[in-house]
């Protein structure tokens, strides 16, 4: 048989009758993945004035320009909020496009707050990493700053149980960071990830103020077996005030605390809480080294 466009469309169309669960039809539209996208980009514009643009931002020109965009982020929010209530089914249907608009404006009240504790990141960024140049480069330059200011954005509509467009925000700040920072974590202030590929965060994470974490770091949970039974349990680790953990430790379990300035090194597999300024590293590790013979041109014939 030969294939046609036509033919493919119908294969799919039978499918979509045949296969469920992974379909979504004439039920309650969904908040949007693109449009959660592009407001997110410019609440980071919001939160960063003059760095996530493509133009110079004249001074004389902030009160206009802030004004357009907080109007135009409010509008889009709003809508996005709206068909996150009507899917969560949380708030009656007369009362939905009220509700959107009060969540949307105590939200977008929240962006001086959030600049005031994204402005101590930015500081613990530049200061533990001496390969930073300035606090500039720190902020257009460093996938953490993006990643963390996201989480917090994200963080703050979460507190307010708006379901989808949390995870959305932080989902799609993962793809671009390789940082999975869940929008449930509870972050204090001046907190660092330096590198960062490959972090995870956890939903029900506490983590302290002062806290600089490297890359692979994982707070995770100690099992998901039990699957939607554990929904709404503390399964994440909590991380008290100035402490560091280097790349690649694991952190596991709800009920795991790690005290207050303790540093727990490289590769630790950790399932058990730690006292304050404890230093927890691997033992019985070997590091075994051989001689390597030279390299000879017969090495590289083929």
């Amino acid at each position: 048989m030969n294939l046609t466009v036509k033919h493919l469309a119908e294969q799919l169309v039978s499918s979509y009758e045949n296969v469920g669960g992974i379909n979504h039809f004439d039920g309650k539209n969904l908040p949007s993945k693109r449009v959660i996208a592009s407001i997110t980009i410019d609440l980071l514009a919001l939160l960063f004035p003059g760095f996530f643009e493509e133009k110079l931002v004249r001074l004389q020109e902030l009160d206009a320009k802030t004004l357009a965009l907080v109007e135009s982020v409010s509008k889009r929010l709003q809508e996005e909020i709206y068909k996150s209530l009507e899917y969560s089914g949380n708030v009656p249907k007369k009362n939905l496009r009220a509700e959107a608009q009060q969540l949307t404006l105590e939200f977008l009240n929240s962006l001086p707050r959030i600049r005031e504790i994204l402005k101590t990141d930015t500081e613990a960024a530049y200061e533990g990493d001496p390969a930073a140049l300035s606090k500039e480069e720190v902020i257009v330059a460093y996938p953490f700053i993006e990643a963390i200011a996201v989480q917090r954005l994200a963080h703050e509509l979460y507190l307010k149980q708006i379901a989808l467009i949390p995870r959305i925000m932080t989902e799609w700040a993962h793809s671009r960071t390789g940082m999975d920072l869940h929008p449930g974590a509870t972050i204090g202030s001046h907190f660092f990830i330096d590198h960062g590929t490959g972090t995870v965060v956890g939903e029900t994470c506490t983590i302290g103020n002062h806290v600089k974490m490297y890359h692979g770091v994982g707070l995770v949970a100690r099992s998901l077996a039990a699957g939607q039974l554990l929904h709404g349990k503390k399964r994440h680790p909590t991380v008290e005030d100035n402490v560091t953990i280097y790349a690649n430790a694991t952190i596991v379990g709800g009920e795991t605390v790690i005290g207050k300035g303790s540093t727990i090194g490289a590769n630790v597999f950790l399932m058990n809480s730690v006292p304050s300024y404890s230093l927890v590293t691997n033992v019985d590790v070997q590091v075994k080294v051989t001689s390597k013979r030279p390299l000879t041109e017969i090495d590289f014939q083929i």
